[in-house]
């Protein structure tokens, strides 16, 4: 009686016969064959993405070697001196405007006396009187950012305490120093020492941290609404009646986008008298590695940021030397037509191959000289950068030309290309 009651409550299955089992097996290898060829472009997709190679000879170029003196035109601006011995004295110092008490004038600079002491440290800009808030200055300055401050110095130590044996005793002093004033809240005395030792020589790995702790320093000094105190880059302007933001940037050598990233402005046009801005003493140049398809921003001679690039192929080689940004040469998905296949290509083609922006570039010196019709420019395909794929032209990723645009200054800003 159990033993019919427990049949009897069972569901009957009965076994399939072989063309059923076939057909299941058949559906269950095609799965996992679906499964396995996903997989498998996935991980070609994520890791074949191509790397820039490294470089022994990586990035040589002194820094006094980036640009020729450019002194800004604005007026009251203060003029730069580059200079390798240290700063000079408070006697030697001549401010450029009368003192107004940390009041700000329309229309005017407001300035303060270098300091009473001077610097033993080595600079690649004197702390000559510049153009401040004095009391927003210094607040600012007492503002540490450790979020992204510690992850940068702690691989510039790891990397100094590695190459210990190869590195000179004053340049790893001067490094260690520096990472001491950014602790302190001097953030521009550490900038401005770590950026000279730049022009000395240490192995790669110290050369990278070096950079990245010193593009972390920007984000602070130049990329927030806050003059740092003595910085000789930066300045406070009050707006007065009738003025305009590119003309205001004009004056200064940078972008007018530039300045409404900043201080945070939505449309130049809203622009009001009384309005204080932060102002940047440009021009921005770049210097591009072809070994390891790099590309360095500085501002005048001072260090911002690294970026990858693609450049020309073998028999469109990416010409060494000099140039410069084009009269008129900065436009947004100008329409270009295909010199090998003779098709234009407009802005909103869904295979427009110029990317976001483009700077176009005059030659200047060595084999650059007198050439046209390359440019700085975005990309379709990301997926070139740091190969040799272009025409001869310098790519950037789309999100990285429209930084690059926003701070290059036609005429004005240069371009040096080498090995």
């Amino acid at each position: 009686m159990t033993w019919r009651y427990i049949v009897a409550t069972r569901e009957y299955k009965p076994y399939p016969t072989r063309k059923q089992a076939a057909s299941r097996s058949f559906y269950q290898i095609v799965l996992l064959l679906l499964v396995l060829i996903v997989g498998g472009v996935i991980l070609i997709k994520t890791y074949n993405r191509p790397q820039p190679p490294a470089s022994v000879e990586e990035q040589n170029v002194a820094v006094n070697d980036v640009l020729p003196n450019q002194p800004s035109t604005r007026p009251g601006a203060p003029k730069p001196r580059i200079t390798s011995t240290p700063d000079p004295t408070a006697a030697e110092v001549i401010a450029q405007n009368p003192q107004n008490g940390g009041s700000l004038v329309p229309g005017q600079l407001v300035t303060e006396p270098a300091s009473k002491t001077a610097s033993s440290m080595p600079s690649a800009v004197s702390s000559a009187a510049i153009a401040r808030d004095a009391s927003a200055g210094a607040a600012a300055n007492a503002v540490i950012d450790q979020s992204t401050a510690n992850p940068a110095r702690d691989a510039v130590k790891e990397a100094v305490n590695t190459a210990a044996g190869t590195m000179a005793t004053d340049v790893r002093a001067a490094i260690e120093r520096s990472m001491q004033l950014r602790d302190q809240g001097k953030i521009v005395a550490s900038r401005d020492l770590l950026n000279s030792v730049l022009d000395e020589p240490m192995t790669p790995q110290v050369r990278t941290a070096v950079k990245a702790h010193l593009a972390k320093l920007a984000e602070t000094w130049l990329m927030s609404k806050e003059v740092m105190t003595d910085d000789t880059l930066c300045s406070y302007y009050v707006v007065q009646p009738g003025d305009k933001l590119a003309l205001i940037a004009k004056r200064c050598k940078v972008p007018y986008e530039l300045l409404m990233d900043i201080n945070g402005i939505q449309k130049a046009e809203l622009l009001q008298a009384g309005q204080r801005l932060k102002l940047v003493e440009g021009p921005f140049n770049a210097v591009v590695y072809k070994g390891s398809f790099t590309m360095d921003l500085y501002l005048q001679r001072t260090y911002v940021k690294t970026y990858s690039v693609g450049l020309g192929k073998v028999e469109n080689e990416t010409p060494n030397g000099r140039w410069r940004a084009a009269k008129g040469g900065k436009m947004v998905k100008p329409t270009w037509t295909d010199p090998d296949t003779g098709k234009t290509y407009v802005g909103n083609s869904p295979d427009y191959p110029l990317g976001s922006r483009w700077i176009a570039l005059d030659g200047l010196e060595g084999q650059a000289q007198g050439r046209t019709g390359f440019a700085i420019h975005g990309t379709k395909d990301p997926q070139t950068i740091g190969t040799r794929s272009s025409r001869g032209c310098i790519r950037l990723y789309n999100g990285d030309v429209i930084e690059v645009y926003d701070r290059m200054f036609e005429t004005v800003s240069e371009v040096l290309v080498k090995d």
